[in-house]
């Protein structure tokens, strides 16, 4: 299948939160691509990768970075497509740099961020495998069906 959802991350150890997205996309039944990109260290890559995200197919695409986290905004920059910020828990300062440099978009150059680590990858997921769901019934009913299997779980737990 064509993915649908792009997921890049700034570099390999990004993947230990970016794989919770991943996980996700693919219990939804979501097609996606994984890849790293860095902002940084390739830039061109990037450019190439962002700008041609459209003409493959892609629909939404998942950017996941620490530190200055300047790969989210980048590949808005290059793309009308809509992109999921999701900032890595840094070492530094526990990934509350890599929220502000994603959240503090200049007005025009939109990413929807999300919350740091683990959680944030998920509700990306989500959030794209939502947007795609807008156009798709199928999906909008794993969507429910996922919704209900937590409301479930939480309801069923004793303590």
């Amino acid at each position: 299948m064509t993915p649908l959802v792009g997921l890049i991350m700034g570099s390999q150890s990004d993947w230990d939160t970016m794989r919770h997205a991943a996980e996700l996309l693919t219990r939804l039944g979501v097609p996606f691509e994984a890849r790293v990109v860095s902002a940084h260290r390739t830039p061109d890559l990037l450019f190439e990768y962002a700008a041609g995200a459209e003409g493959r197919g892609l629909k939404v695409l998942i950017a996941g970075a620490g530190g200055s986290a300047h790969l989210p905004g980048m590949t808005a920059a290059k793309t009308v497509l809509p992109v999921l910020g999701v900032p890595v828990k840094s070492s530094v300062l526990n990934g509350v740099d890599s929220l502000l440099s994603i959240v503090q978009m200049p007005a025009g150059v939109p990413v929807g961020t999300l919350a740091i680590g683990e959680a944030g990858a998920k509700n990306a997921a989500l959030l794209a495998a939502a947007i795609l769901a807008t156009h798709d019934a199928e999906l909008r009913q794993r969507l429910r069906q996922f919704r209900e299997e937590q409301t479930r779980a939480v309801l069923e737990t004793k303590l």
